[in-house]
């Protein structure tokens, strides 16, 4: 059986850190993306990881990651589409800018990468998106209006494109994390939530970031790593793969 080829952006931390590691650990060959390129925080040594630059809000970024994955491996096999972006806040107070940057790397991004892999995919009738979103689409989450409709406009694309894809073996699957505070996604949100719960939404927010940190059931990197697999390894025609205790429970709620 040929070696298969895995291209997982957002791979510098977190889920999609775990999901590199896992895939390597299991006989995979595997393209680590991320914007500045480490090699160093990975386990493995192998030959058979690449760890290479990627931001998928550049075009040209996006062309030169995928030619160095077929220059390395030779083929190309699933995509995951893990890079995402945070924000919370109230969506009065968010700048429109802070909107266009969040869906330019939750949703444009996606397209992109997803659009620029379906032609060889397509060619060859065989090949897997799967594209990471949130559980926060699965139930109503206060503060984050702009980050779950980026990550909402996911799981439509991602459910109409499985239909388009189906003719030529194509497979696309939405992986949907919970909440996960061992990740960095929160930290890196920091700066985006500087000025976004104004004074009247105070007494309504505190409550809210008090159950954050407290919660019920979490989401941990090797969760999603294994449903990232699991996805990728379906032959049931399954779409949606929710990823933690608590995401589980609110597709099941759903």
């Amino acid at each position: 059986m040929n070696q298969k080829t895995i291209l997982i952006t957002g791979a510098s931390s977190g889920y999609g850190k775990a999901t590199a590691e896992l895939f390597l650990e299991r006989g995979w060959n595997v393209v680590a993306t991320m914007r500045k390129p480490n090699p160093d925080i990975f386990r493995s040594k192998s030959e058979r990881l690449a760890v290479a630059p990627l931001d998928v809000t550049d075009p040209n970024s996006i062309r030169e990651a995928i030619a160095e994955t077929l220059r390395k491996f030779g083929s190309l096999d699933v995509l995951v589409n893990n890079a995402g972006i945070g924000v919370v806040g109230a969506f009065e107070a968010t700048p429109m800018a802070t909107v266009r940057e969040v869906f330019e790397t939750n949703t444009f991004g996606v397209m992109a990468m997803t659009q620029a892999v379906l032609p060889m995919f397509r060619e060859r009738k065989a090949g897997t998106v799967v594209n990471v979103t949130s559980s926060a689409t699965l139930q109503r989450m206060p503060l984050a209006a702009a980050y779950t409709a980026s990550k909402s406009a996911i799981e439509g694309f991602t459910g109409s494109l499985a239909f388009e894809l189906a003719a030529f073996q194509v497979k696309a699957k939405l992986v949907e994390p919970g909440y996960g505070p061992t990740t960095r996604f929160s930290a890196n949100a920091g700066h985006r939530l500087e000025g976004l719960i104004p004074e009247a939404y105070a007494a309504f927010a505190e409550p809210i970031f008090a159950s954050f940190a407290r919660p019920a059931a979490v989401t941990t990197e090797a969760d999603v790593a294994e449903t990232v697999y699991r996805a990728v390894t379906d032959t049931t025609g399954q779409l949606r793969f929710p990823a933690g205790a608590d995401a589980v429970a609110a597709a099941q709620f759903r």
